[in-house]
């Protein structure tokens, strides 16, 4: 999917993030009193009991809905604690260190707390709208059925393990990634996820998670409330940023029998081109650029397909602009990124788009 690699950036440019936003356009997370969010040091030992109660009260994500999804309640992101799971194979098209030529292992989870209107993997991400289509809303899935997911994965000869949107299920995936290293899982886990993260939550991966894929969707908070319905997700991503690289520390790479060169450790960070929002695409790279510049991998995407309700979103209806892209790659390249992937033009088409149709599942009818 990302082929090209650029080296050697000068650095360029200032923070200036805040520059016209209002507080008031944010419902903060931060301002919730302490009681009312996820545990914030998770118990040791591994507590079990203490992880699926946070189920019972769920502030697992940044909308913070407070439902009983052990009763099977259902908040934003529409997840019960019964996990669904579309698809667990592998996947080629993801950027060179994740994917490499054997594959990516991942695991793509249902539901999602973002909901964005353009989503390519609205299948998935909003699976009740169609659910005759999804036959495995129809199958929940144990951390111990997760587990021996994952093992499948890596014995077919996945480079790594990539949990894809696994936020909504943070206590069962936890679980289950303790449970495969107990059996021996050995490769990385990539944690690929919209950016719409807690710190706690992600704090609850801390020494779990080897990767962190996340996007950098918006920088203006009308356009995270207009496209993914989160106005606070400008000032969230950035407290989520800073925590997976706190975490992971700067890129590190095996040099593997292959031939192949996979991310062991680190942060890349995505953004996909949107038609007309150029502007704010290169204030994104120049925060990224200012603020952590070589200690994490950027990847720009022109992938975006005009999947949206026109009528409702006509100014994002059409494809990206060429011209748009490519200046935002030259404006990339004023930074000190050591490594930036950049797409072909081609890769707008909806070929790959995974066929979500239940593959490597294991689970119990429900």
């Amino acid at each position: 999917m990302c082929d090209d690699m650029y080296d050697g950036f000068e650095p360029y440019g200032t923070n200036d993030f805040d520059a016209g936003l209002s507080d008031d356009a944010f419902e903060s997370y931060d301002e919730l009193p302490l009681d009312q969010r996820i545990l914030q040091d998770y118990p040791a030992p591994f507590d079990t009991g203490a992880l699926y109660d946070l189920y019972s009260d769920c502030a697992l994500c940044p909308r913070a809905c407070h439902v009983n999804r052990n009763a099977g309640e259902l908040g934003y992101c529409g997840a019960s604690a019964k996990v669904h799971v579309a698809r667990a194979a592998l996947h080629y098209w993801e950027e060179p260190p994740i994917s490499g030529d054997s594959g990516s292992g991942t695991v793509f989870f249902a539901h999602c707390q973002l909901q964005c209107v353009y989503c390519q993997n609205a299948q998935i991400s909003r699976p009740h709208i169609d659910p005759e289509k999804n036959a495995w809303l129809k199958v929940n899935v144990s951390a111990q059925d997760l587990a021996q997911m994952f093992l499948n994965l890596e014995s077919e000869g996945a480079n790594n393990i990539n949990l894809v949107s696994a936020t909504q299920y943070t206590p069962t995936v936890v679980d289950a990634l303790h449970i495969a290293r107990s059996r021996g899982l050995k490769v990385p886990i990539v944690y690929n996820t919209g950016g719409y993260e807690t710190v706690e939550t992600l704090r609850l991966y801390n020494g779990l998670v080897d990767v962190y894929l996340a996007d950098f969707k918006h920088y203006n908070s009308d356009a995270a409330k207009r496209y993914a319905h989160a106005p606070d997700y400008p000032r969230v991503v950035l407290k989520a940023l800073d925590e997976m690289v706190a975490q992971t520390g700067a890129p590190e790479y095996e040099d593997l029998a292959t031939g192949e060169t996979i991310m062991t450790h680190g942060t890349i960070v995505r953004h996909l081109l949107l038609p007309g929002r150029g502007d704010e695409a290169e204030r994104i790279v120049s925060y990224l650029g200012t603020e952590f510049g070589s200690r994490i991998v950027v990847s720009l995407m022109s992938q975006y397909i005009p999947l949206v309700n026109s009528d409702k979103y006509p100014e994002i209806s059409m494809p990206v602009d060429s011209v748009d892209y490519d200046n935002l790659v030259d404006h990339a390249c004023l930074f000190d990124f050591d490594e930036c992937f950049i797409q072909d033009s081609d890769s707008a088409d909806t070929g790959y788009i995974p066929d979500f149709s239940g593959q490597g599942l294991i689970g119990s009818p429900s």
